[in-house]
């Protein structure tokens, strides 16, 4: 029988046949990269391929008889959808540590065993983990084999886009400079040489953009960097004679992108060597030969980058400007062409990355566009295809989660509009986020605090009614890079002390309700770590507060005015007369009254 999931079937009964052939008793297919990226060049997209689920994040499992997906809540509407009818079991978990699939394969891989997993695409800690959590079983681990290659006849190539300079004005620091502080920092750590494999540090370390994945501007490379030069492994013809040569001026040299491997392999005994365990793959790390001492840390450019410098910070503003403006004039349109025009989710996301590519700056969006109507929006990962979308008619709420990569910034922003009548509930839950979102934004904390240590803030309104959401309250944005970055993290996640958070971070706020089947709410901004002036003065901890950057209305016709005390309302008020300050002077017409509309004080 013809269904939408018989490929799926194919492929699955194809991977078994290896399985058999190879005497190998499971299959692990990450949603990973040698990089191990959030968004996948093509050729990895091994997971998607092979299960049909979408969904960014998941992990897929295939022995000879059984198969299974582990997803966090954030998919589970959407896996059980597109799973359906293929033959493999959604395992549903709550929880990543220790990860969900240990438990599955311990059940379901006999003792003596063995599981293979490609090494290329495992990260080093998560190969650590899993080895010790299947040797306690007696199950072998075999990471040196991409069975998935075996049954990917027509495998897609690696990306070819060309790389490109970041330059001054947004580009704010020199790549000599960013080498010069990575070396202090290896120095300090003990180490002679470094290796970096994930492609935002990349990028950001050698003022370098590409467009090898989807929404983030960067490349496939690695580098390697000792006390007098740099390598870059990329792909042979991705930097023009030009670039190769200025950056050779600047001591970064250039080799091909299979080499990295053998350079390992050849670094003298002696060496010592800086890697992030979290940061770089098993399949990597197993070229360093035993002569050459390892040293596992986080990579000092993932915590320089994410402390934006005074100008990067300044350039972040005027983006944001931009984005105002441009959501501006989409929302506009879009209240005055509901009910005259037909509108669909499909449209929403149109529409409004229409109006983002005539600002100045805009090279594309930071993720797809999320523009989910009543019960699709109770799917915090939910993305309309033309197979299936829902119009805009009739009542409900409307989630929007955005966002653009600029020259000057990275935008990520999620509003919700009330579509016709809404019901008592919906304002409910909306003020409740509000509340959430408002908490978090007006917070101070000593510099150093753990994000996690922030997450009950944003929770806590939510939490009083018996509510909660599956997803971290925010995570870290990059400048002209990855829209998801660390090392900070607000979330419930165990903490580290990487997750610290320092002056000069952007981070997401972002509290939810998601009712199945009903609607969800989601209200988010991006804000900057800045210092705060406290009472106390000089002789007590540093203290930090949130600077918000992001600059749209949050709409008020679903708050339930009970509900919001008077400093809360306050801020709010203060909030939409900074908008209306930064954007009226750009707007004008339609655009400029729906601003003056939805930034009146309540």
């Amino acid at each position: 029988m013809d269904t939408p999931t018989a490929p799926v079937r194919a492929r699955i009964e194809r991977v078994r046949e290896v399985l058999r052939a190879e005497r190998v008793d499971a299959l692990l297919v990450p949603s990973s990269d040698p990089h191990l990226s959030e968004y996948l060049p093509e050729r990895w997209q091994a997971r998607q391929w092979l299960s049909g689920f979408t969904g960014s994040m998941g992990t897929l499992v295939v022995t000879t008889r059984h198969a299974a997906l582990f997803a966090d809540s954030r998919y589970w509407v959407q896996a059980e959808a597109e799973l359906a009818g293929s033959g493999i079991e959604l395992v549903k978990f709550t929880s990543a540590n220790p990860p969900a699939h240990f438990a599955w394969l311990a059940e379901h891989v006999p003792a003596g065993g063995s599981v293979a997993v490609d090494g290329d695409v495992l990260g080093l800690a998560a190969a650590q983990a899993l080895e010790d959590a299947l040797a306690a079983h007696d199950i072998r681990l075999h990471t040196d084999r991409d069975l998935v290659a075996a049954a990917w006849d027509d495998r897609p190539a690696l990306p070819a886009a060309p790389v490109h300079a970041h330059l001054p004005p947004h580009a704010t620091v020199p790549r000599t400079a960013k080498l010069a502080t990575l070396r202090t920092a290896m120095a300090e750590a003990g180490a002679s040489h470094h290796f970096v494999s994930t492609v935002d540090d990349v990028a950001w370390i050698t003022n370098l953009r590409g467009a090898d994945v989807p929404y983030n501007p960067v490349f496939l490379a690695h580098l390697l960097v000792d006390a007098e030069r740099a390598v870059l492994f990329v792909g042979a013809g991705k930097i023009d004679a030009a670039l190769a040569a200025t950056l050779a001026a600047d001591g970064i040299e250039l080799a091909p992108y299979a080499a990295a491997g053998e350079a390992l392999a050849t670094l003298p005994a002696g060496a010592r060597l800086l890697l992030d365990p979290r940061r770089v793959t098993y399949g990597l790390r197993a070229h360093v030969p035993d002569r050459v001492r390892v040293i596992e840390a986080l990579n000092p450019s993932t915590r320089e980058k994410s402390r934006k410098t005074a100008a990067e910070a300044a350039h972040i503003r005027t983006t944001m400007i931009e984005d105002g403006v441009a959501m501006c004039e989409f929302y506009a349109w879009f209240e005055q062409a509901l009910g005259r025009e037909r509108i669909t989710e499909l449209t929403v996301d149109e529409r409004l990355s229409a109006a983002r590519a005539r600002r100045p700056g805009f090279v594309g969006l930071s993720f797809p566009t999320i523009a989910g109507f009543a019960a699709n929006g109770a799917m915090p990962h939910y993305r309309a295809t033309d197979a299936a979308h829902a119009e805009i008619a009739g009542d409900g709420l409307l989630l929007i989660d955005s966002g653009g990569q600029y020259l000057g910034g990275t935008t990520d922003i999620t509003r919700v509009w009330p579509i016709g009548s809404v019901s008592a509930a919906m304002k409910r839950d909306y003020t409740l986020v509000l509340k959430g979102t408002l908490a978090l934004s007006r917070a101070r904390f000593p510099r150093g605090t753990p994000g996690p240590m922030l997450d009950a803030l944003a929770r806590a309104p939510l939490w009083a009614e018996g509510i909660d959401f599956g997803h971290g309250t925010g995570h870290g944005v990059g400048y002209f890079l990855n829209v998801h970055e660390g090392p900070q993290s607000i979330s419930k996640a165990v903490v580290e002390p990487a997750m610290a958070m320092e002056p000069g971070m952007v981070t997401s706020i972002e509290p939810g309700v998601y009712r199945a089947g009903q609607w969800g709410v989601r209200i988010e901004n991006l804000v900057l770590n800045v210092p705060a002036s406290t009472p106390e003065g000089d002789g007590f901890a540093e203290m930090l507060e949130f600077e918000t950057l992001t600059l749209c209305p949050i709409d008020t016709r679903c708050i339930v005015g009970g509900l919001l005390r008077e400093d809360e309302r306050a801020w709010l008020n203060a909030y939409h007369a900074t908008v209306r300050e930064r954007l009226a002077p750009r707007l004008a017409g339609d655009a400029r009254a729906w601003l003056e509309a939805r930034t009146a004080a309540i």
